[in-house]
């Protein structure tokens, strides 16, 4: 394995000059007020994402004799489509294999760039092993998603970029799955700049490198679950393990309902379409999980592949999680009038209900009353209080 050094960066940065798309740094003033944030758009890279630098680097050094061969790759979805589009611009043959639960959008765009599928049964891991059999029964060269030196050079001209566009950055946090991202950005922006911290971000439920920082050592998680299914690693690999150890300050995880929240925030305050992988970052500058009060700091937006079929649940989850949305049963006298009076309590605070649910026939309340269920929106958990302290002082039993 060759080293990786601040010129083959340098280099990557040039071959990528005409594929890729030099994505904006954008003023995030409302992710967090305490800080001076910075928001890097590499959800609105080509192909969405950022895996698109590494893979196109990878396979633009390969030999003749290996183009020929053609290439293989195992993905969660990004690095699919990186890996389509480098092999398909360079009329190389490609084989994504893919976990069988990937979002269906993935899937289908890895298609559209001219890639053969192989859907695996399980997660990343899965796949990464049939990538490798495959690479054994055919002579592929395997494009790996993170632990390679060519695919994290690619990946660190995001650092490169970042600091010519931020020449006085304190911070940068980095969404981190298997560490090819972090590795590569890490790596340039300490080779450049040393004061500048650099952190990175995992969900609580795919805690790979968080763990092997914290125990010195790489462990296999048993299982991964979490909707930021771009960073859900079982297994670091072992030279981004390395580069994270010597060039990243900490890695923090946050909660599944943070990242939802993240990615409400970014529709709403920034415009911004992100996957739950690429608003990890934010996820942490919105709930202090580091330290940047008073400092300029770039969150990076590692992709914008979110499914569209979950994109509504993970707009409720952000909702409940910021206040926004209430869901409240309550226990009511089964008699005329009762839904009026709540109704007219919730209004007259400013409540909009959007759902209501009756129920007469739950066993575990007395015969001669029912269930209400509704959702209501609301402007913030002050506001909440405010609802559910006016139905109690009005006598009405709140159940949940």
């Amino acid at each position: 394995m060759s080293i990786l050094t601040l010129d083959k960066v340098y280099h990557a940065s040039y071959v990528l000059k005409n594929v890729i798309r030099h994505t904006d740094v954008i003023p995030a003033p409302k992710i967090n007020t305490g800080a001076d944030c910075f928001l890097k758009t590499e959800n609105l890279q080509v192909t969405g994402s950022f895996k698109v630098r590494g893979a196109y680097y990878k396979i633009s050094q390969l030999t003749d004799e290996e183009k020929a061969k053609g290439v293989v790759a195992c993905s969660a979805g990004n690095h699919a489509q990186g890996v389509a589009l480098g092999a398909t611009a360079n009329g190389i043959k490609s084989i994504i294999c893919l976990p069988d639960g990937a979002p269906i959008s993935k899937v289908e765009a890895t298609k559209k760039l001219g890639a053969e599928v192989c859907l695996v049964k399980g997660v990343y891991d899965d796949a990464y092993a049939k990538a490798l059999q495959l690479k054994e029964e055919h002579g592929y060269t395997f494009v790996h998603p993170f632990d390679d030196v060519d695919v994290i050079a690619g990946q660190g001209t995001i650092g490169l970029e970042i600091l010519d566009q931020i020449p006085d950055l304190d911070a940068v946090i980095v969404p981190v799955g298997g560490g090819g991202l972090i590795s590569g950005v890490a790596f340039a922006i300490k080779s450049l700049n040393p004061k500048c911290k650099v952190y990175g971000v995992q969900a609580e439920g795919a805690p790979s490198m968080f763990n092997a920082l914290r125990n010195d050592k790489i462990e296999t998680l048993s299982s991964v679950k979490t909707i930021a299914d771009g960073i859900a690693v079982k297994t670091p690999g072992e030279l981004t393990f390395e580069l994270v150890s010597k060039y990243v300050d900490e890695i923090v995880t946050v909660s599944d309902d943070e990242v939802a929240s993240a990615i409400l925030a970014l529709m709403e305050r920034q415009k911004l379409v992100c996957e739950g992988a690429g608003a990890v970052s934010v996820a942490a500058a919105m709930f202090d999980k580091v330290d940047i009060k008073g400092k300029k700091v770039c969150c990076l937006l590692s992709g914008g592949n979110i499914d569209v079929t979950i994109l509504s649940r993970v707009i409720s989850r952000g909702l409940l999680k910021t206040g926004r949305s209430l869901s409240v049963k309550m226990e009511l006298n089964d008699k005329p009038g009762q839904l009026e009076a709540v109704s007219g309590i919730i209004s007259s605070l400013g409540g909009n209900i959007v759902s209501i649910y009756h129920d007469r026939y739950d066993l575990n309340i007395d015969i001669v009353s029912c269930i209400l269920d509704l959702r209501i929106e609301t402007r913030d958990f002050e506001h909440i209080e405010q609802i559910l302290s006016r139905l109690r002082e009005e006598g009405f039993k709140i159940i949940e």
